[in-house]
């Protein structure tokens, strides 16, 4: 009986690593893809909207990039500690997703690949964005 009980806690530790980890890979995923298209996407709405005329424009875009400055230096001295965490998190990752593909039929093996290789890339964009600071979004190429 004991062992049943070690082996149902086991399980479910593993299911909940499991789910934290895809969890927070989907989590990225969502904000990664909208943290690269909103500056750019949110200045031309605003121009569009507010009819704005170009030195509104180039006053607006100064601004916007002056509060990226900002938040990049604010982050530049715990970067280290988060991509250590993100690192630590991809690890984990990595050893999920090899454990769902065993669930899945061949098909959607290749599809589940391909899907964390666009994963993969987004993030490889967004750790090359913030390392050139001062540079604001770009929006997404796809």
């Amino acid at each position: 009986m004991q062992s049943s009980k070690g082996y149902a806690m086991m399980f479910l530790l593993g299911a909940f690593v499991a789910g934290g980890a895809l969890g927070f890979t989907a989590d990225r995923m969502v904000q990664n893809s909208a943290r690269d298209s909103h500056g750019e996407n949110f200045r031309a709405r605003i121009a569009e909207e507010l009819h704005l005329n170009a030195a509104q424009k180039t006053a607006i875009d100064s601004l916007m990039l002056e509060r990226h400055r900002q938040i990049v230096a604010l982050f530049k001295p715990v970067r280290p500690q988060l991509d250590s965490i993100n690192a630590a998190a991809r690890a984990v990752s990595d050893s999920t997703h090899e454990q769902i593909k065993r669930l899945l039929t061949p098909e959607q093996r290749v599809t589940f690949d391909k899907m964390r290789e666009a994963a993969r890339k987004d993030a490889d964009r967004e750790r090359r964005r913030r390392a050139s600071p001062g540079t604001p979004p770009k929006p997404d190429s796809r």
